[in-house]
């Protein structure tokens, strides 16, 4: 730095002369003079090394006073900015003021006056000063956070006061010469690299009993905490939870409560929100918020107050998002959840004495993180119970009621009772299968299904559609319908037997298909994914009730295949649209299986209506992840009788034949398992002819019996045990349609289960010489064994070879007569070019033309027969006076 000073245009002589900086050798009018022209001109780096050293002496009273009147004259002189080569001195200076304030306090004015300089801009030189100058900077505003420990109000005032003018630089109205103002930001980008916020909130702990200064820590923290940067030193420095505490501390004007709220706000969104809910999930902070909270909704009536409260009950949402927060130990659950259900079940409980629902937006959105709340604590086991003592059940079901009667809560709007009546119904799905007993003792399915049959009535009513909850329900009641469907989709999901005999009891299945063909009618006019998902959640709770239940199957039979069939029609370009096309065809296959498969009326009625052909056409799309459950379902079907008829007839594009679809999916299959095949489809590895490249990396791991091996375990998730499987029911000759490949592949298909059986006798082998070796007996059994299975993979391979070698002579002998077919072709060509050579002789030619005509006569004279016939007229082949040569 002195270096750098050094490079400065030497000050004034007078100004070098001043008394307080140094001796003069002239008289007392010199000195007055230059003590004046000192005021209007910059102290030298030299000076304020002159200070220094005058700082560091200690001693008689006037040296006290000499050093008071250097520090004024001081500040005086860069009253207007300090230039950053000069910030570091100034810095040092404030260390030695700060270390004389303990015990002289004359020096507390002169300190605050230079903390006072570093809320003026800093004054630059020249543009690379910024950059030059900033690892110094930076460290001499971080000092500013350690000058916290300083005893003295009026100093930390002034330290909070500084860095608050950061935010709001006001340029001085005079400039040093030559010096230029430091950008508008420079000061807070130094103050994120010096790590200020850190310190300050270290400062803390030392302001903790003082209201006042602590006020203007948090108002500097406010500020700070705009920045990314230094929300994440403030959380190193632990602020979430420091902050925390102090939310409930004793403040009559208040703002001690906002401004810890909104640097906590700050450091949830500009720092890690997981950090933060940590430092928050103790007890004592969760009882701190749960206070203040309180205290908030009982006697906060300010709309100030309002909007606190909705800001901590977002707080209060994300610690409750993370199940290690003692929400409920804290008492703090119970709070919300009976704050939550107050109003509709209009029971009174001390917690929330002298709360009153003022209608307001406030209130409006408190309802809503309310319910939200509700939504979050029903995923934590231990608050089932919280949930209903405090009679959360029937306080959600208030709101499955038909909206054209009149609210309960004539404060609301429309808007805002629909989106409140949809907020609820959609954590009822969150809540029902936490509380099932509740949720029957309620009659709740009585309440959704009477609330369904007004959904798909001619009702006026009109959806706003205005909220998250509300979407696609505008002019309709397709949202009420939505969060309806999915509560039972979320409760019959439990497989609770008292839960579907309640809901069958009530006709729920024919009022379900009823919603069903309504839903699928609309969504011809115009598809949307709320249309799409009402379908989908439909088809699947018809699945769940109709499992293993005969007589439940016959009662869809009887209008659900009609309305089921359509689903299997689809376009295949809608499966890669993106609203969800692609689930409701699982739901409706889903569905197939469950409510039709199984009840010979309903199968026969599927199979009658062409179901068959429309799986195989669905079959043939080969989507990956359609294939293994349509197999499925063709494997259950297959044994009825009519199902392998419609195989055997069904056509695809190209004339495709079932067969061929089947044994083009099972080498697909076995190209992604990785199994070895040469070029023609043959078996490579005799002993091993169908296991996967998964299986060949897997050690010998010997398992119980009870435990599938990987063999097993393979046959469950590959689709070529549902192939093999159809073709046990379609047969393995006489089928249409195949080339000499496709029977290549059909030799491995009819030894699938040979093969199979093999992989699993290789297993055992493997795992008892992994683990003993077998007595002689045993070894030359499993010997045997082995030798019979590579045996049959032999055959395989030779009856490969055979229908290979007769494709080859196949080809060959159609070659061949193809050959000859050319042959003649060629040979005719030559005649006709022959005979069309000798005419054109004839034409040109008198002499070959007579030659002609004589060998012509010749002929027919040999044609004729040699014994003449009796009074026979001859006649001549000669046409008289003919002109022609033909």
């Amino acid at each position: 730095m002195a270096s750098l000073a050094a490079a400065e245009p030497p000050c004034p002589r007078a100004a070098s002369r001043s008394p307080a900086l140094g001796s003069s050798r002239s008289g007392g009018e010199r000195r007055r003079n230059a003590r004046d022209a000192a005021q209007d001109a910059p102290l030298r780096s030299a000076d304020l090394n002159h200070v220094i050293t005058l700082l560091k002496d200690s001693g008689s009273k006037d040296l006290e006073e000499e050093q008071l009147k250097t520090l004024k004259k001081v500040v005086k002189q860069f009253e207007n900015g300090l230039p950053l080569k000069n910030v570091v001195q100034i810095t040092e200076i404030l260390n030695l003021c700060a270390e004389k304030v303990n015990e002289q306090e004359a020096f507390t004015e002169p300190l605050c006056e230079l903390i006072k300089l570093f809320g003026l801009p800093f004054q630059k030189k020249k543009s690379s000063d910024e950059l030059n100058y900033s690892v110094e900077v930076s460290q001499s505003i971080a000092q500013l956070g350690y000058l916290m420990r300083v005893p003295s109000s009026q100093v930390k005032i002034q330290i909070c006061k500084s860095i608050v003018s950061f935010y709001n630089i006001e340029l001085p109205g005079k400039l040093l010469s030559g010096y230029q103002p430091t950008s508008a930001n420079y000061k807070i980008r130094m103050a994120e690299e010096g790590g200020l916020a850190e310190a300050l909130v270290l400062s803390l702990a030392l302001v903790e009993n003082q209201l006042i200064e602590k006020l203007w820590v948090l108002k500097a923290l406010q500020h700070l905490s705009t920045s990314g940067i230094s929300c994440r030193q403030m959380l190193k420095a632990q602020a979430a939870s420091r902050l925390c505490l102090y939310l409930n501390g004793t403040d009559p004007s208040g703002q001690l409560v906002f401004r810890s709220s909104d640097i906590l706000w700050s450091l949830l969104e500009y720092a890690s929100k997981e950090e933060v809910v940590n430092q928050l999930s103790s007890l004592e902070c969760v009882h701190t918020l749960k206070e203040v909270f309180a205290d908030l909704v009982t006697r906060g009536f300010r709309h100030c107050d309002h909007q606190l409260r909705n800001d901590l009950l977002v707080i209060a949402t994300l610690l409750a998002e993370n199940r290690a927060v003692p929400m409920i130990e804290s008492g703090f659950a119970k709070l919300l959840i009976v704050l939550a259900t107050f109003t509709e079940v209009k029971l009174p409980n001390p917690l929330v004495k002298g709360f009153k629902l003022t209608y307001s937006y406030e209130d409006f959105e408190m309802k809503k993180l309310l319910f939200n709340i509700i939504g979050i604590l029903s995923g934590e086991p231990s608050a089932a119970q919280l949930l209903s003592e405090n009679h959360v059940m029937p306080a959600l079901l208030y709101y499955v009621k038909l909206n054209h009667q009149k609210p309960g809560f004539p404060g609301w709007s429309a808007a805002q009772y629909e989106e409140l009546q949809l907020h609820a119904i959609a954590v009822l799905a969150s809540v029902a299968p936490v509380l099932v007993d509740k949720y029957l003792s309620c009659q709740a399915n009585t309440l959704l299904l009477l609330f369904l049959e007004w959904c798909t009535g001619q009702d006026p009513f009109v959806g706003r559609g205005h909220s998250f909850h509300g979407t696609g329900g505008r002019g309709n009641k397709l949202a009420q319908m939505r969060y309806s469907i999915r509560v039972l989709r979320s409760v019959v999901t439990l497989y609770d037997d008292a839960v579907s005999i309640n809901l069958c009891d009530q006709g729920a299945i024919s009022q379900l298909l009823d919603i069903l063909k309504y839903a699928a009618d609309k969504s011809k006019e115009k598809e949307d994914t709320v249309l799409l998902e009402i379908q989908a959640d439909i088809l699947f709770i018809l699945s769940v009730l109709c499992e293993n239940d005969i007589h439940r199957k016959e009662l869809f039979s009887c209008e659900g295949i009609d309305i089921l069939i359509p689903f299997f029609t689809m376009d295949p370009k809608k499966l890669y649209s993106g609203l969800g096309h692609h689930c409701l065809l699982l739901s409706a296959l889903d569905c197939l299986w469950s409510c039709v498969i199984g009840c010979h009326i309903a199968e026969v009625s599927f199979i009658e209506k062409q179901g068959i052909f429309l799986l195989l056409d669905l079959l043939a799309l080969k989507e990956k992840n359609l294939c293994n459950i349509i197999l499925g379902i063709l494997v259950e079907f297959s044994d009825n009788p009519k199902t392998t008829l419609h195989m055997s007839v069904w056509r695809g594009k190209r004339d495709q034949t079932a067969a061929n679809l089947l044994i083009q999916l099972w080498r697909q299959e076995e190209l992604d398992l990785g199994v070895r095949r040469d070029k023609h489809g043959k078996i490579v590895d005799t002993k091993r002819p169908i296991v996967t490249s998964f299986q060949k990396l897997q050690k010998v791991i010997p398992v119980p019996a009870s435990c599938p091996s990987f063999a097993i375990m393979e046959v469950a998730e590959s689709i070529r045990a549902k192939v093999y499987s159809l073709f046990c029911k379609l047969g393995f000759e006489n089928l249409p349609g195949l080339s000499a490949k496709d029977f290549v592949t059909l030799a491995i298909i009819q030894r699938y289960i040979d093969f199979k059986i093999g992989e699993v006798w290789s297993e055992i082998c493997a795992e008892i010489k992994e683990e003993f070796r077998p007595v002689t007996s045993d070894e030359r059994a499993l010997k045997v064994i082995s030798n019979i299975l590579e045996n049959t993979g032999e055959v395989v391979v030779a009856l490969q070879t055979e229908v290979l070698e007769a494709e080859r002579q196949l080809k060959i002998q159609e070659d061949e007569e193809t050959y000859k077919e050319i042959q003649a072709s060629q040979t005719q060509r030559e005649l006709l070019n022959k005979s069309w050579e000798n005419f054109l002789t004839r034409t040109s030619n008198y002499e070959a033309l007579k030659k002609a005509k004589m060998l012509q006569e010749e002929l027919i004279d040999a044609s004729r027969l040699k014994a003449k016939i009796q009074n026979g007229s001859v006649y001549s082949t000669d046409i008289p006076e003919l002109n022609i040569t033909v």
